[in-house]
């Protein structure tokens, strides 16, 4: 019998629908998050191109070199994974038709920066890496504009 009430209250009464990228309706979204992901990818790429193979008989440099090679490459990966999921969230479900009318370039800089997470992750490559961070920063300033809003571009590093 309640359950036949609460049932015809919500056909009578239905609650409105709300969208957010955490499937809560706190309507927060910012590019930021996706930027620190991508900046750490180019630092540790930047690292792991940097480091230099010690001589193999010197066995506490060899295992310090693998240490610190598989470290660099497991944070790379991790946040590489982190920025394309940050990427994706932002634009499924932040982006709407209007934005994308107001801005053509949209799902192309979308789907390109989503692209260079995947390519970070394969690869050590500096390009790679900078690209990424280049389709962000153009993420960041037509979002910002789609909220009327200017706010500076900046890295951390």
């Amino acid at each position: 019998m309640l359950r036949s009430l609460l049932a015809r209250l919500d056909r009578r009464f239905p609650a409105p629908v709300a969208e957010a990228h955490c499937d809560g309706p706190c309507g927060v979204y910012d590019p930021a998050s996706a930027r620190i992901a991508a900046e750490a990818v180019l630092s540790m790429t930047k690292k792991i191109l940097a480091l230099e193979v010690p001589d193999p008989s010197d066995k506490a440099a060899y295992v310090k070199y693998h240490n610190s090679f598989a470290r660099y490459v497991a944070i790379k990966e991790e946040e590489a994974h982190v920025a394309k999921t940050e990427l994706l969230v932002l634009w499924t479900d932040f982006i709407k038709p209007h934005h994308v009318e107001a801005n053509p370039e949209l799902h192309d800089i979308f789907w390109k920066a989503a692209k260079e997470c995947s390519y970070a992750k394969v690869e050590v490559s500096l390009e790679h890496a900078e690209a990424l961070m280049g389709h962000i920063e153009k993420i960041h300033d037509i979002f910002w504009s789609l909220k009327n809003r200017e706010v500076t571009y900046y890295t951390a590093s």
